[in-house]
């Protein structure tokens, strides 16, 4: 579980094919407390810790994970976003996360704004997820408030040290970035759609 809130920029420093598996080597600062089996949210990608090396760690995306983000992507020397398991002790300052990213979408639009910017990006109608106003959304595991939420594309703010601290500076128009849908969303649609379908009459 992740709260959405960006601890490092890491960067893929190897990739290696395993069949229909692929072996990410992935640099970071906090490299030394780091241990096997761990959780980290890659892009908001949920990928377990499969060896740690002098300078690096490894995790192993599979097909499923490749088919439905944009893992597949991924070049030596793509900057990402890292997450590490959020603790039940701590503050949740973002929303809850999973970790599993339901779709990616494309950025339509950036706009510069003095200071700030505002990103827009189109995705696929979903039935298992959505967005509304002010409501949250994550974006390559950034945890981020929606504004003018349509059917198939919403956008976001975003503040100087979001900008800086993130790999959403290097989005532009035409990148493909990982979704995550509010889970709490996801179930209220999912118990109102099954609400529907057994009480509604027959004709």
């Amino acid at each position: 579980m992740f709260t959405g809130i960006i601890e490092d920029l890491g960067k893929i420093v190897g990739i290696r094919e395993d069949g229909t598996n692929v072996h990410f080597s992935v640099s970071c600062l906090f490299l030394q407390e780091i241990k096997i089996d761990q959780s980290i949210a890659h892009d908001g990608v949920c990928l377990t810790v499969v060896a740690i090396m002098v300078d690096h760690y490894v995790v192993t995306a599979i097909q499923e994970t490749l088919n439905k983000t944009n893992l597949s992507t991924w070049k030596v020397g793509h900057v990402v976003n890292l997450e590490r398991a959020m603790k039940m002790d701590g503050r949740l300052d973002g929303h809850i996360v999973q970790g599993h990213v339901d779709q990616t979408a494309t950025c339509i639009a950036v706009e510069e704004q003095g200071g700030s910017w505002t990103y827009t990006f189109e995705h696929l109608p979903s039935e298992d997820g959505m967005t509304i106003e002010k409501g949250s959304i994550t974006v390559n595991g950034i945890s981020l408030t929606v504004v003018n939420s349509q059917v198939d594309q919403f956008s976001v703010c975003i503040i100087p040290y979001t900008h800086q601290h993130t790999n959403i500076q290097f989005i532009q128009v035409g990148s493909t970035v990982n979704l995550e849908f509010d889970v709490f969303g996801k179930y209220v649609l999912r118990y109102t759609k099954a609400y529907q379908r057994t009480f509604t009459p027959q004709s």
